[in-house]
């Protein structure tokens, strides 16, 4: 009779080579990676130092989708205009002050805004509830 040799016991495969990899795969791609970018919004706080404030009252409060011009509302296309009214030169200063409910987007919105019109020279107060 023929026989075979008894069967051997089952190896079970180690895993330290394909941990090995998955970490290194890791490591390479949290080092290649970008996360995001972090994009700097350019304002100057109050009272830090700027010009001194002349002319007549230059207040632009922002709330959720409205505006104020001196405590006044009005429309975000009448904004520019009406501020360049009160402006005594090209770098004259705005005040720039949250409503209750305003956020960074909101901020940010307005900023854009007024930038694209050719007003640099804001200063951001703190807001009021």
């Amino acid at each position: 009779m023929f026989r075979f040799s008894s069967p051997r016991p089952a190896r079970r495969p180690s895993l330290t080579p394909m941990i090995d990899v998955v970490f290194l795969l890791l490591v390479f791609f949290m080092l290649a990676a970008r996360f995001g970018q972090d994009v700097g919004l350019a304002l100057a706080p109050s009272g830090s130092g700027m010009q001194p404030y002349d002319g007549p009252p230059r207040l632009v409060e922002f709330g959720v989708d409205r505006l104020w011009l001196n405590g006044v509302p009005v429309a975000p296309d009448d904004l520019v205009p009406d501020l360049r009214a009160l402006l005594p030169d090209a770098g004259a200063l705005v005040v720039l002050r949250p409503r209750q409910g305003a956020n960074v987007q909101d901020l940010t919105r307005l900023r854009d805004q007024l930038h694209a019109a050719g007003v640099h020279n804001l200063v951001v107060m703190e807001g009021r509830e």
